[in-house]
């Protein structure tokens, strides 16, 4: 798969797991019309990073642990299937232990892919 395929599918399920919500409670500018799948498909991802949902603020972990309980299973599936088919992405998680299972929600913001995850 393609990382411009990766982007299209990842936008989707960005979008299906309300992240530009989490965008604005992290005081992170999102994109005008961040909402619409058409004007992102064009987003190049040039980084990856992983955040661990305990090192949020209690506010902003608050709202990733509501977004997560408000999300279906077959999204996340989706979600961390189209990580597994993106080595770029499976391998930062890897590096640093994890794996796409761990991945609960994420956020794509001026071409930075970033994963957020939950450990036991």
């Amino acid at each position: 798969m393609t990382m411009r395929s990766f982007t299209a599918s990842i936008i989707v399920a960005a979008l299906s797991l309300g992240t530009p919500a989490l965008v604005q409670a992290q005081g992170a500018s999102s994109q005008p019309g961040a909402e619409q799948p058409s004007t992102q498909s064009s987003t190049v991802i040039r980084s990856i990073q992983v955040v661990d949902v305990k090192e949020l603020q209690p506010a902003v972990r608050e709202k990733v642990d509501e977004l997560v309980a408000n999300t279906s299973e077959k999204d996340i599936q989706s979600l961390r299937q189209s990580i597994d088919a993106t080595p770029q992405a499976a391998s930062v998680l890897k590096a640093k232990g994890l794996s796409s299972a761990q991945v609960v929600a994420i956020n794509i913001a001026d071409g930075v892919l970033t994963m957020f995850t939950k450990t036991a």
